[in-house]
């Protein structure tokens, strides 16, 4: 099986050859393009050195030929331009970028929730969800199989590594600063990060909500084939460097109650339950980063909904976020009908 990377220099491109390293994916070769910046720059990959970096600008129907998969990391912009190339050849584009989340010939894939969808991709493309909209799918799931969801309402507690490694090198920066009593400076974030919360991630609305937040509102509605679901979402970058966590509240039609919904997530794919009523019975970012699941812990019945369950979920967005949930695409289609 033949595979590429577009935009393999990036902080998702870097995870993708990470993840597939580990996969156990049958990968006989591995083509990596990028920007001119970084053509000609080879990563370790499976205890060898990977094939020099292609100048993605320079690239031609040649170079994607023979291709089975290829993950694209590099921007809506770059998708949407080089996607007629990318499959062109007959390879399968699976991308991560928002360009054709919400285009009706495109699924929106999540394998825990909603893995069969891959299989209807005419264009031959499969979009990747927004990294905030994975981690909670996949702990809606759960729920939703018992008694179906009618609304939710989540806050987001999102690392600097949402924003790319260059925001997490702002927040040490930042943090540095702090201790060595001098002015932080302030280039990728709307304000001071380090010792702050920023209840602001992408551009204000007209209704006043984020391009964020109604990512979450608009793709969890694709994704669980419920347009009647009420989502809301507020979404704040914290100065945390890798993982995001989310408190989030659903309705059911019926009342699941506390004990199911924790065996639901306790047996579900995907989820990690960590739920124990004692300092630390429960998953911080500081201690999820790096790992594949969807944690949750905090699990209640909410106080103010007889029909409502209250949880908290941490995930790393950058796996299972964004590199991890596209090669279990992959992996998906591949285990279930091939290619």
């Amino acid at each position: 099986m033949n595979i590429a990377i577009v935009g393999a220099s990036g902080a998702v491109g870097q995870e993708f050859m990470r993840v597939l390293a580990d996969s156990g994916l049958p990968i006989d070769e591995l083509r990596l393009f990028g920007s001119g910046r970084s053509a000609g720059n080879t990563y370790r990959w499976r205890d060898a050195a990977s094939s020099p970096v292609r100048d993605l600008a320079l690239a031609g129907a040649e170079d994607f030929a023979g291709l089975d998969f290829v993950f694209t990391s590099a921007g809506a912009d770059v998708s949407r331009h080089y996607a007629g190339l990318i499959t062109g050849g007959g390879a399968l584009m699976i991308d991560n970028s928002s360009a054709f989340r919400m285009d009706d010939d495109v699924p929106l894939v999540v394998p825990e929730v909603n893995g069969d969808d891959a299989f209807s991709a005419p264009r031959r493309i499969i979009s990747n969800p927004n990294c905030t909209t994975i981690q909670m799918v996949v702990t809606l799931k759960p729920i939703d199989d018992i008694s179906p969801i009618r609304r939710v309402h989540v806050a987001t507690y999102q690392a600097a590594s949402g924003a790319g490694a260059q925001a997490m090198e702002e927040l040490r920066r930042q943090s540095a600063a702090i201790a060595a009593g001098e002015q932080p400076e302030v280039e990728r974030f709307s304000a001071q990060l380090a010792y702050n919360l920023i209840p602001h991630i992408d551009v204000f609305g007209d209704n006043g909500f984020t391009r964020e937040e109604m990512k979450m509102h608009l793709e969890t509605k694709k994704i669980m084939h419920s347009p009647e679901l009420e989502v809301c979402a507020t979404c704040v970058r914290v100065p945390v460097l890798r993982a995001h966590s989310e408190a989030i509240w659903v309705s059911t039609a019926e009342p699941v109650g506390e004990q199911r919904a924790r065996e639901a997530f306790a047996t579900a794919p995907g989820i990690v339950l960590v739920d124990e009523h004692r300092p630390g019975g429960y998953p911080m970012p500081l201690e999820v980063s790096g790992t594949d699941p969807v944690y949750v812990g905090r699990v209640r019945a909410d106080l103010a909904d007889p029909c409502g369950i209250c949880y908290w979920s941490v995930a790393d967005q950058i796996r299972k976020g964004a590199a991890l949930n596209a090669v279990q695409i992959a992996s998906y289609i591949l285990e279930h009908k091939g290619l």
